[in-house]
């Protein structure tokens, strides 16, 4: 099991969660998606995964959700 912890900008409310988190779990191997949702600020989103995922490809998700990525730990 691998934890990646995402920072991303932009989300609002629980609306952009849910946009958020339907493109992470769309993701091969992704098992789980939690938001600290932070309104305005740097909210961030710890993907559970089977194997380490690709940074661009959580980066492209990210985007595709309308949100940027800042930071991935």
């Amino acid at each position: 099991m691998t934890t990646t912890v995402i920072d991303v900008q932009g989300m609002t409310c629980g609306n952009c969660v849910k946009h958020v988190t339907e493109e992470l779990t769309g993701l091969a191997g992704v098992s789980g998606v939690d938001v600290d949702l932070h309104a305005g600020g740097v909210s961030p989103v710890t993907v559970t995964s089977a194997d380490p995922l690709d940074e661009a490809a959580l980066r492209e998700a990210v985007d595709e959700a309308g949100y940027e990525v800042t930071a991935i730990r």
